[in-house]
């Protein structure tokens, strides 16, 4: 399988060049990456536990579908892509906000992204990619946050900090596939 180039940037998401996945990890250079979190009717988060097989991470419980861009792709276009890669399944994503965040691992790589957060509403169940997802989840945002919380050691690095930082964005979004709130869905 060919390595695939991840998109260098600045601080102010301009691109400045590509690097390899696996280099621009071992040199902890910024670069632009994309976190999908998809909700259902019920405002429950889907979460991945990523496959055992991942060079970093394996195991563990995060967001929906996480990645980079690539070179030409927008963000919503990657995150589309990559969620149906990794879940089987297509939904329309809107693009929340981007942060910076730099993450050691206990195997010497470092994530540096310009981490670029979306939403997407599916009420469905997805058909995962073995060789990315282990299993997968819905879970109530309050429970994830509790859940975190106790057991810390579970979850990704990335998904910590967006959670920890950003929750309360995901529990503004209340997912349009609900009716149960008086909403004007019929």
């Amino acid at each position: 399988m060919i390595e695939e180039n991840v998109i260098l940037v600045n601080k102010n998401d301009e691109q400045i060049g590509l690097m390899p996945k696996l280099e621009a990890h071992e040199k902890a250079v910024l670069h632009r990456a994309f976190s999908v979190f998809v909700l259902n009717s019920k405002n429950e988060i889907m979460l991945q536990q990523r496959a055992g097989q991942k060079y970093h991470s394996p195991l563990l419980w995060t967001n929906t579908c996480c990645s980079h861009q690539r070179e030409g792709e927008t963000n919503i276009q990657a995150g589309s892509r990559r969620l149906f890669e990794e879940m089987g399944f297509k939904t329309e994503l809107k693009e929340l906000f981007h942060f910076i965040y730099k993450a050691p691992f206990d195997n010497g790589l470092t994530e540096h992204e310009l981490d670029h957060v979306m939403i997407g509403y599916y009420d469905g169940e997805p058909v995962i990619n073995p060789e990315e997802v282990e299993s997968w989840k819905w879970m109530k945002i309050e429970e994830v946050k509790k859940d975190m919380e106790l057991h810390p050691l579970l979850y990704t690095v990335w998904f910590k900090i967006i959670f920890e930082e950003f929750y309360h964005f995901l529990e503004e979004h209340k997912s349009p596939l609900s009716s149960e709130e008086g909403t004007h869905n019929t």
